[in-house]
């Protein structure tokens, strides 16, 4: 069918708005049938207070993202007054070196505000979420192994 070339074509209007463009999917309906991980994954981001942003990563390593970095951040505010304010930097550096333990080298981390990216990332290997006032980006990159000529 052709696309109405004036807003006033009342009789095309009408054809465009009985066109059925299959069943529709209210909020709770995908609630409903999303899998149960997804759906535990849902649960543990708003139990801490996280908005997922974006994500190309299992989600059980969305999940242990989301849980280290809240375990992190209670426990900066639970420290004595006698240590150092929280700091971003800290919690990148922990949260780097906790998947480049857990899920082998060369993930990235930012942590901050106000910030903007453009990353490449291994496949599965990126998340980007808020929790309280903070924006976390985390991703990993493939490592090779540059040979010098003659070596």
């Amino acid at each position: 069918m052709d696309i109405p070339q004036k807003l006033n074509d009342k009789p095309a209007i009408q054809k465009l708005s009985q066109l059925s463009l299959g069943p529709t999917i209210t909020a709770h309906d995908r609630f409903r049938l999303a899998p149960p991980e997804e759906v535990k994954l849902a649960a543990t981001a708003i139990s801490l207070n996280v908005r997922l942003r974006s994500s190309d990563m299992p989600l059980h390593m969305q999940e242990r993202a989301l849980n280290y970095t809240r375990s992190l951040l209670n426990d900066s505010d639970s420290a004595p007054k006698s240590l150092p304010k929280f700091n971003p930097t800290h919690l990148a550096r922990a949260l780097k070196k906790e998947f480049d333990t857990l899920y082998g080298p060369a993930w990235h981390c930012v942590v901050g505000t106000s910030f903007g990216s453009f990353v490449t990332h291994s496949p599965g290997g990126f998340v980007y979420f808020s929790i309280d006032s903070l924006s976390v980006l985390l991703f990993k990159t493939q490592v090779l192994l540059v040979k010098e000529p003659g070596a």
